[in-house]
């Protein structure tokens, strides 16, 4: 993988967004200018829209796009550092917008996402509700930053007992379920679910759902290590686990694009003209987490085995 390139293709064509976040991690940028950023994307009642997810141009609130910000706060430890906007998603989330009463889950299409360019899993299908995403890590994050009531508990429990049974899920949905867990461990909370049992969960999960067949990396739409492993999450990582991010790792420089960047590897199947812009958006923020990842497979913990590292943690 050729970093030079990344950083000239990032620094040229992301949005002021995502060149924030390459600079927190890459060249000392702060979390005030990600934060700064991430406002933008902020609606008065709280919630995020506007595109943040850049296949779904909805300026409305929507949950997967409010889940989106609380990943971007956490992946830089700044959900701590701004009460302003982790007041507005409490705000949002309590309002029970965009939400099911009856099956207690926040729905993950909404109905006005067919006003505007969209991929077409974000057209509301039925109920609008896929699983427990992002309801497993919305109502983790109603627990660590709002009110502690037993009803966002319960939310936890079920969206737990749901991951026991169901072992065929899509790497966002499992996502979901990683900042979860990483929310309610870094806020010491541990009388809602067993944390070792989840963190077992989960690690079983992961080495379930992330692709076997490398020669699909980059080219089609599969779970990859680097979906996940763009922080260590030693915890998480199994001899398993770390042949296939070793894999992933050879092949970086044969999927990375002449211009630098890596791409995205699907179409979004709907007919707005759109889609080159939304694609254009993507690849950045793709291209930060290959080289995240690049980064991470390159430390100490790996030279000296991630395996044993993470025995040695747990």
């Amino acid at each position: 993988m050729n970093c030079h390139m990344a950083k000239s293709f990032i620094v040229h064509n992301a949005r002021p967004l995502e060149r924030a976040i390459y600079d927190y991690y890459f060249e000392n940028g702060t979390k005030e200018a990600v934060i700064n950023e991430l406002k933008k994307y902020q609606n008065p009642d709280g919630g995020f829209g506007h595109g943040l997810e850049a296949d779904n141009w909805n300026p409305n609130s929507n949950p997967v796009a409010t889940n989106d910000a609380i990943i971007t706060l956490h992946r830089i430890q700044a959900l701590k550092d701004t009460d302003s906007i982790t007041n507005g998603i409490v705000h949002y989330l309590q309002s029970h917008d965009s939400f099911d009463e009856e099956k207690k889950r926040w729905l993950f299409a909404i109905e006005t996402n067919k006003d505007y360019p969209h991929a077409i899993w974000w057209e509301k299908k039925e109920d609008g509700l896929y699983g427990y995403n992002p309801t497993v890590s919305l109502a983790a994050f109603m627990v660590c930053f709002g009110e502690r009531i037993s009803y966002y508990e319960e939310m936890i429990c079920a969206a737990y007992e749901y991951l026991k049974e169901e072992d065929d899920m899509i790497g966002d949905s499992l996502k979901c379920y990683l900042l979860c867990y990483e929310l309610l461990k870094e806020n010491e909370i541990t009388d809602i679910v067993n944390l070792a049992d989840f963190r077992q969960l989960i690690k079983e999960r992961l080495e379930n759902i992330i692709c076997k067949d490398t020669e699909k990396y980059g080219v089609e739409y599969v779970p990859v290590p680097s979906d996940f492993f763009t922080d260590l999450r030693s915890e998480f990582i199994n001899k398993n686990i770390e042949a296939l991010m070793t894999a992933e790792k050879s092949i970086l420089a044969k999927i990375q694009k002449d211009d630098g960047g890596f791409d995205i590897s699907w179409q979004w199947h709907t007919p707005y003209p759109e889609f080159e812009q939304a694609r254009q958006w993507w690849r950045p923020r793709i291209t930060i987490d290959k080289m995240l990842f690049f980064r991470i497979i390159n430390t100490r913990y790996v030279k000296i085995g991630i395996f044993q590292e993470a025995q040695n943690r747990l």
